[in-house]
């Protein structure tokens, strides 16, 4: 389970939580405009876009959960199991395997408008990286500064929805997320009023009665409304700091701690790590399950001419600041 989110102030930004019972260790990865990309069935790509995002790197091949291209086009993708549906190989068309389609929309998109061009001749086909690391079952949100759509590879074919909230976490396909958000338009940030009866006097006896009915489980449809909600309602200022707090706070309302949520294996989920990546600046921020502290990699400190990959492993251990 997890949530993505786009949200901007003076600059743009776009993250995600990562929801997992387990990690792949992975590594905020920097891919240079000359790393060869290689794709299983379309063109190689040895002159492209450079890149910025959290990676299982193997085989010396970056699997990206989310990353962001030098251009600000971001791309998450989120677990869909159940619904996703792949299609074997296909001709006339772009097949394009689940673990290459980030790499292959930022290598060569600039915008949300040129990757919706190139979605429209693809299929996304059913094919493993590796016998031991099987296709994952995902959606996608990709995000410029101006708009967002979600992908979705179902079984009567590919859907690109608009994106008009900058939200998505998993199932139910997003047109449902999307319908189910009127259940909740009366829900609001001001003072709570008498609608109940004119009859009665009624007053509110505490701030935030407004969002009474906002949920607040851990399901991926009550994450949407309250990700969507916590995001349309926020107020921050433009500065980078304030920028970059506040949208480490709006994950935060719908992160994972340990033992809320338990697996059919008896495993918890927990939010693995928080992402916030300023689009407009290439910088990467995380922070981890274990260590609350932001860091942040800069892919602009990198060679963005050279053809290796760098990564930086994330700080796991909790950092405290102490005063005296």
């Amino acid at each position: 389970m997890c949530t993505a989110v786009t949200y901007k102030t003076k600059a743009h930004y776009f993250g995600r939580n990562l929801d997992l019972t387990y990690s792949y260790h992975e590594t905020v990865t920097v891919t240079p405009r000359n790393y060869p990309f290689r794709f299983r069935k379309v063109n190689a790509l040895l002159n492209h876009y450079a890149m910025i995002g959290m990676a299982y790197v193997l085989d010396e091949y970056p699997l990206y959960y989310d990353a962001t291209n030098e251009k600000g086009l971001s791309m998450a993708g989120l677990n869909f199991p159940g619904n996703a549906c792949y299609k074997p190989e296909t001709q006339g068309v772009d097949n394009v395997a689940t673990f290459e389609l980030i790499p292959w929309i930022l290598a060569q998109c600039g915008d949300v408008g040129e990757a919706r061009a190139l979605l429209e001749h693809i299929n996304i086909w059913d094919e493993n990286f590796s016998a031991g690391l099987p296709a994952a079952t995902l959606h996608w949100m990709i995000s410029d500064r101006e708009q967002s759509i979600v992908v979705e590879a179902v079984s009567d074919g590919i859907k690109i929805y608009d994106d008009p909230v900058g939200v998505l976490t998993n199932n139910p396909p997003f047109d449902f997320q999307m319908l189910y958000l009127d259940n909740f338009m009366n829900i609001t940030a001001e003072q709570a009023v008498n609608r109940f009866s004119e009859k009665l006097d009624l007053k509110p006896y505490s701030l935030g009665m407004g969002a009474l009915g906002l949920p607040g489980d851990l399901s991926s449809s009550s994450r949407f409304v309250k990700a969507a909600f916590t995001k349309m309602n926020s107020v921050s200022g433009d500065s980078e700091m304030e920028s970059v707090s506040q949208f480490f706070h709006i994950l935060g309302a719908v992160e994972q701690q340990r033992g809320c949520v338990k697996d059919e294996k008896g495993q918890y989920e927990v939010t693995v790590y928080s992402s916030c990546c300023n689009t407009d600046r290439g910088i990467y921020y995380y922070t981890t399950y274990e260590n609350r502290q932001i860091t942040g990699v800069d892919m602009h400190r990198e060679d963005l001419a050279g053809n290796r990959l760098i990564s930086y492993p994330l700080l796991q251990e909790q950092q405290i600041n102490m005063q005296n």
